[in-house]
């Protein structure tokens, strides 16, 4: 029977709650799930919908392979949104020219209102967000995320 170390113990032990990459994804989820009660409530959306919703209020048209790319989707839960927004009448698919098997989506003028009525909601809750935060903090969280986005992150060049 061989006798570990306390040193090699350690090693081979990961506190999970000191982890920066699930301490991110912990934020991120609390601050998505929080974030999704104020669409859910104002408009009925999911977090998939609004993610669509808001790039396509973002961005003008756009297909639904790039906004999986720009919300980090995958492409289900993309085309489930994206059949919801249609099916409500907020946005509508139009084939591309050349290629058929591509489809452009567009926002309605249903779907635009209703994106343009979430906007200040979201600015606000942004607000509330960073409310928490003192303004070195504020400076800090932003500088900081930038640097990881930058270095994980491939930018659209």
């Amino acid at each position: 029977m061989a006798i570990r170390s306390e040193a090699s113990d350690a090693a081979e032990i990961l506190n999970l709650e000191n982890f920066l990459p699930y301490r991110l994804y912990r934020l991120a989820d609390a601050v998505s799930r929080e974030f999704s009660r104020i669409y859910k409530d104002s408009h009925g959306l999911t977090r998939p919908e609004w993610r669509t919703l808001s790039g396509l209020g973002q961005h003008g048209t756009m297909t639904a392979t790039e906004l999986g790319e720009q919300s980090a989707m995958h492409k289900t839960k993309v085309s489930r949104a994206v059949a919801e927004l249609e099916r409500r009448r907020w946005l509508m698919r139009t084939p591309d020219e050349k290629d058929r098997r591509i489809e452009h989506l567009t926002l309605t003028g249903t779907g635009l209102a209703a994106y343009r009525e979430m906007v200040p909601l979201a600015k606000a809750f942004e607000r509330d967000l960073l409310a928490r935060l003192s303004a070195e903090e504020r400076t800090a969280i932003t500088s900081g995320l930038a640097a990881l986005e930058t270095s994980l992150v491939p930018s659209k060049s």
